[in-house]
């Protein structure tokens, strides 16, 4: 790994990647954004990855936007940042890479996830959280809305009321709260979160690769899809994986009482 705002690190098929600012509660510089970006494209560029991890390092999973650096630019222009920009160029994109990979990515929230960083967390597929963490919709305590798919993601997983609450309110929800609203999928000890993560993915990484992406593709279009169209997708993906080699051994293996190798 190298000592940079943001650490990629693959391993037997497991790509890790780790916000690396700890002294700043890993808000998000134009480096880190930049850096996030980069990891995530090469890490879907290396055929061999088949699962990533998204943490922070230190006591944080990531504070946000960096507003000291905001500060500091709206001190050189009076008008403000262009935000707009900010989100079309680094935030959208992130999440966007995050939706449409075809590997699972698991966000291990090791401590305060506010703001874009809260945000960026629950886009991915499945979020483990650290007993001690925190999630906060932060953006109306500093007169914005919440981005960086908030808006979206928040009613979608827990409903129109916790929604409004949380990005009305600002309030920080536990690790627990999240779990029982349905924001994420696990809390586990704080000592407990890397290994649980780790092996979550090693397992994902010696799964079916065609049918994982597949389930990713079905559940994030699910959303928008009405009944029929749904159905139509289902059967569609399902003619596909039907064909492939990994079906075939997943039920030569069901019926020989094995666990199955997926290539």
């Amino acid at each position: 790994m190298s000592d940079t705002s943001v650490r990629l690190d693959i391993d037997d098929r497991v790509a890790t990647i780790v916000l690396n600012r700890p002294d700043k509660l890993n808000a998000f510089s134009q480096e880190m954004r930049t850096g996030l970006i980069a990891s995530l494209d090469e890490a879907l560029g290396n055929s061999a990855v088949r699962a990533i991890i998204l943490t922070g390092e230190g006591r944080a999973f990531s504070a946000g936007a960096d507003l000291g650096e905001r500060a500091r630019n709206m001190a050189d222009d009076p008008k403000g940042p262009d935000l707009g920009h900010s989100l079309g160029s680094y935030f959208n994109p992130i999440v966007r890479t995050i939706r449409s990979a075809k590997v699972p990515v698991i966000a291990a929230v090791n401590g305060t996830a506010a703001g874009a960083g809260a945000n960026i967390a629950l886009a991915c597929d499945i979020v483990l959280a650290a007993r001690s963490a925190r999630f906060i919709q932060a953006f109306s305590k500093i007169g914005l809305i919440p981005d960086g798919g908030g808006t979206y993601c928040l009613p979608r997983l827990a409903g129109r009321a916790r929604a409004f609450g949380m990005a009305l309110l600002g309030d920080p929800i536990t690790a627990e709260v999240a779990a029982d609203w349905g924001l994420i999928w696990q809390v586990v000890d704080d000592d407990a979160l890397m290994d649980t993560a780790q092996a979550m993915a090693a397992s994902l990484a010696q799964g079916p690769a065609e049918a994982l992406a597949g389930i990713k593709k079905a559940l994030n279009q699910s959303t928008e899809n009405n009944l029929d169209q749904q159905l139509e997708l289902e059967r569609n993906l399902q003619q596909v994986l039907g064909h492939s080699a990994d079906y075939r051994e997943g039920v030569t293996a069901f019926s020989e009482k094995r666990k199955p190798t997926f290539r």
